[in-house]
């Protein structure tokens, strides 16, 4: 076993290289915004879709588009709005009278990224065709699926603060990004460069530095990143607080509605060896699980009225998880 992780820490600090370049690359026209581009290249290395969060201004289109050019891969961007219809994502079946046959003409999401954004302004029909492709990687169109080309990755935007002309999205919808990011406005100091950068100024050309096969191999290394058995215990015991607060000694339950399902356990180990990989680690450690832990958290728990009436937010609910469950 211990060679094992060698061989993998070996190999971790080599190839990740190119994704730090990725991230390196980014950084020269996002400024700041560090937590938001790594949920983004968390996404990337683990194959779960990211959902960010914040009012508008705050780069998160521009972010996803830089990451985006920063990656040899094919990229569309939608604009989800309240009239958008489910062929205008999946495509549609068109009549060729040459040969009296209907052949496919395929649709935006049809690409390896694909970025929806003010993703909570489309209606329930779009969302639930969103739904097939981000869970089964593949779109129906007639009698005939199609299976979506590997990697496919969507990463989509939501404005928190605006209620008129939105959809808030499906529980079940929700519950499919792996990740959701909460974008907040940047530092004084990073706030005068983007000033400087963006008044006058040329956004550079990024390079790309990634491409799909090299990504995919890349996912495969993180996936053999070593786990431990106490963290894997501290993980079951996060999420199981979720469901039975009481059990951890937690006085949660009459805030909390619902918990975390097993795809949350299965996400933060992921999410985990991401991080580490980032990192340049070939071992999870808890406060990788930290750190990943409330982008995963955050939109599993739904909150009772109560919660509600003494203005708690799963956010503080998911605060209270970490400071009181014992890490190994």
């Amino acid at each position: 076993m211990e060679n094992t992780v060698k061989e993998v820490q070996a190999r971790v600090e080599s190839d990740g290289r190119v994704v730090r370049d990725v991230l390196d690359e980014v950084g020269k026209v996002v400024v700041g915004q560090r937590s938001m581009v790594e949920a983004l290249m968390l996404g990337l290395l683990t194959g779960g879709h990211v959902l960010l969060e914040g009012v508008p201004g705050l780069a998160k289109t521009l972010a996803v588009k830089s990451v985006a050019e920063a990656l040899d891969m094919q990229f569309q961007r939608i604009q989800f709005t309240p009239d958008l219809l489910p062929a205008d994502l999946l495509g549609t079946l068109i009549f060729d009278q040459r040969t009296n046959e209907f052949i496919p003409k395929k649709g935006p999401l049809f690409s390896n990224i694909v970025l929806a954004d003010e993703i909570n302004r489309a209606p329930a029909k779009v969302q639930s065709a969103l739904l097939e492709a981000m869970q089964e990687l593949q779109v129906t169109l007639g009698d005939t699926t199609y299976p979506l080309a590997e990697p496919f990755l969507v990463l989509a935007t939501q404005n928190p603060i605006e209620q008129e002309g939105t959809y808030p999205l499906p529980e079940a919808q929700v519950d499919r990004f792996m990740l959701k990011a909460l974008v907040d406005y940047p530092k004084r100091d990073e706030e005068r460069l983007i000033l400087d950068r963006m008044v006058g100024g040329v956004l550079p050309t990024l390079k790309a530095h990634l491409d799909g096969e090299r990504l995919m191999k890349t996912r495969q290394l993180v996936g053999e990143i070593y786990v431990d058995d106490k963290v894997k215990e501290y993980v079951l015991d996060l999420v199981r607080a979720t469901r039975d607060p009481q059990e951890f000694g937690l006085s949660l339950g009459a805030l909390i509605e619902n918990g975390a399902s097993p795809r949350a356990t299965i996400f933060l180990v992921r999410a985990g060896k991401a991080h580490a990989f980032l990192r340049g680690r070939g071992f999870v450690t808890p406060e990788d699980i930290k750190a990943v832990g409330p982008m995963i958290l955050r939109h599993r728990i739904t909150v009772t009225y109560e919660a509600e009436a003494e203005e708690l937010t799963s956010e503080d609910i998911v605060r209270s998880l970490f400071d009181h469950i014992e890490v190994p």
